[in-house]
């Protein structure tokens, strides 16, 4: 059903200068996560960027390695990639709960993160998501950081304008 379903597409931001992503991804299932990894670096290049990557253990790690890399790295956005796929226990439910969670309050800090954790019920639903030539949900999520990048550089453009602005003397 998802497959049939049209999306609307926001056009490709415009960049002045070059953006830089870090990919990190969770290669549990390496074959899922490197079609999401090759969608994600072909729209980072498709929009004139670079990007650096890392791997991770699992989905769990990817929130910290980010945060660690926006502490201590020169990083405009980052694309989180991995795979979850249900299993017989409740560890499903806390690795997509915890992972997205922490993802989003990277993000409410400031961080431009586009999230790519496949979150599904069983491998042919992640196969489909994850192939470049079907859903392409690598490129999805990058996509979606470069978006929240360029409206982060709008926004700081304009940062001295907002707001309060005091009289000046004449």
């Amino acid at each position: 059903m998802a497959a049939t379903e049209q999306h609307h597409i926001l056009p490709r931001p415009q960049f002045d200068k070059a953006p830089k992503l870090l990919i990190v991804r969770a290669p549990y299932y390496f074959d899922i996560v490197d079609n999401l990894t090759r969608g994600a670096q072909a729209e980072i290049e498709a929009a004139g960027g670079t990007w650096d990557l890392i791997d991770v253990p699992g989905a769990l790690e990817v929130p910290s390695a980010i945060a660690m890399a926006e502490r201590m790295q020169d990083y405009d956005g980052f694309v989180a990639l991995g795979c979850v796929i249900r299993g017989e226990t409740t560890h499903y439910d806390t690795v997509c709960n915890d992972s997205s969670r922490a993802i989003t309050l990277l993000g409410l800090q400031g961080l431009c993160i586009g999230n790519g954790i496949l979150t599904v019920e069983n491998r042919p639903q992640a196969e489909v998501r994850a192939d470049p030539a079907q859903q392409n949900k690598g490129a999805g999520a990058a996509a979606a950081a470069l978006h929240l990048i360029a409206l982060a550089r709008k926004w700081a453009q304009g940062r001295g304008t907002l707001g309060f602005n005091a009289a000046q003397p004449s």
